[in-house]
């Protein structure tokens, strides 16, 4: 009987390289390889990076570091590990990682990792492996499905890639040059997978791509279908309970996807829909082709829609020649929004982005001030959002055991972590839960008592 090889992947950034970790574990086990959780052991390190913030590639070089020794230690056992880099920061730094990494033996872009096994041959043989090129061939058509058993072990929610690629080109921002053009995958194929997934334990599906709403496949019509349109095939689907997407953009929120929250109860009332500044100036030169007024107006149709939904947001700070006045502004968009959640950060410049060429910087200093001032009033908003639930009946979907004994945590609507003493066989279902008290982030409560035509269970 042949030893399984141990593979283990350390992913960084967004859902999608959560996704694509995934697979990469899909692709690789018909090579013979499990997962170990530790680096020190494995045949097989992956280092899945993301290029979108700064010092991303300090980081996969500071890690490459530590992974030198964990390699020299192996191959003083006699076992020769081999160490690759993907991801974005692969993309994008291919030819430099190759050069400045020695103990690196494969270098592999986010489109081409269902080249894997034959990449692991070659760097067998070879010493070492490079694909950055964008391939011809769509990967989604090469990749194995998961087997149940690692479907199960994932647990009752899971990602499903829809689209790739962003054809935005915000000035900012690497996306379009190390994930590509804009790509949606057909109908047919999603639906597949959805039903792979919940036929193996899944309930909840997120529907992910770096521009999700711009989703434009293939339906069983031969018609390109929206965002919105597939949201509504989905939902229809035996076992899925609850749908969501991410990442949006506002310039894509159409009329059918604003009809699909109004209209379906598995669509969550929770959107993350990035502005990045409040001020109009700065959004031109960010090249977000929205102003805030048209962001405004885009909350107010969904809230329209459905009453009790509620936003998460992207918000920089610092952008070259941001004034104090704009920054203002986008405080101002916040107050006026009011999130349930949001993320901040301090504009970083990326290599080959237009925005790395422009000279009007903003000081260090004033950079840290102002992402102060607005992580302070978006914790704020967070804070009162989920202090309001307390005394309410809120929905929640049970996903696993809690650190604490007898607890179980699942997630409501709002992706807030609610806890109750309950017993095990509760995951997986949709429950009740009257909430009690507020600890951190985390709401706790009990089952509600339900009447004996409430109908909880998945699917019902």
């Amino acid at each position: 009987m042949t030893t399984p090889r141990k593979l283990h992947i350390k992913s960084y950034g967004c859902q999608m390289n959560v996704y694509d970790a995934q697979r990469m574990v899909d692709t690789l086990a018909g090579e013979g390889f499990v997962e170990t959780a530790s680096a020190d052991d494995a045949d097989l390190v992956i280092l899945n990076t993301c290029h979108i913030r700064e010092k991303a590639s300090e980081k996969v070089y500071s890690e490459l570091g530590r992974l030198r020794v964990a390699k020299d230690e192996a191959a003083r056992q006699g076992r020769d590990m081999k160490i690759a880099v993907a991801g974005c920061v692969a993309q994008a730094e291919g030819a430099e990682i190759i050069h400045r990494a020695p103990t690196v033996d494969i270098v592999v872009g986010p489109q081409s990792y269902h080249h894997l096994p034959q990449l692991l041959k070659r760097a067998m043989e070879n010493g070492r492996a490079l694909e950055t090129e964008f391939p011809v061939e769509d990967k989604f058509g090469f990749l194995p499905q998961p087997r149940p058993d690692a479907i199960r072990s994932r647990g009752i929610s899971a990602f499903v890639t829809v689209q790739e690629g962003c054809d935005k080109f915000c000035t900012f921002c690497v996306v379009p040059y190390t994930r590509g053009a804009e790509v949606s995958r057909p109908v047919a194929d999603i639906v597949n997978d959805v039903t792979q997934l919940t036929d193996n334990g899944v309930r909840e599906i997120t529907l992910i791509g770096q521009n999700v709403n711009a989703y434009h496949g293939e339906g069983p019509d031969g018609r390109a279908w929206s965002l919105g349109r597939l949201l509504q095939r989905l939902a229809a689907l035996p076992g899925v309970a609850r749908l969501r997407y991410s990442t949006s953009h506002p310039r894509d929120v159409d009329d059918e996807l604003i009809a699909a929250h109004r209209d379906l109860a598995e669509l969550m009332p929770f959107v993350h829909l990035p502005v990045q500044s409040g001020a109009d100036r700065i959004l031109a030169a960010m090249n977000r082709k929205h102003t805030a007024d048209d962001y405004r107006r885009v909350i107010d149709r969904l809230r329209t829609a459905r009453q009790d939904i509620a936003f998460s947001s992207d918000f920089i700070v610092g952008f070259p020649g941001e004034t104090r006045e704009e920054f203002s502004a986008t405080l101002a968009l916040v107050t006026q929004i009011g999130y349930a959640a949001a993320y901040s950060f301090k504009y970083s410049p990326r290599p080959g982005t237009p925005a790395a060429e422009m000279r009007e910087t903003v000081s260090a200093e004033e950079m840290d001030e102002r992402l102060g001032r607005l992580q302070e009033l978006i914790d704020s908003q967070q804070s009162a959002f989920n202090r309001a639930a307390i005394g309410t009946t809120v929905d929640v979907l049970f996903e696993r055991t809690a650190r604490n004994p007898g607890q179980i945590v699942g997630r409501t609507a709002y992706l807030q972590p609610a806890h109750v003493m309950a017993s095990p066989d509760i995951i997986g279902r949709v429950l009740p839960v009257r909430i009690d008290s507020l600890e951190r982030y985390s709401l706790i409560g009990e089952i509600a008592a339900q009447s004996p035509n409430l109908q909880t269970t998945i699917g019902a």
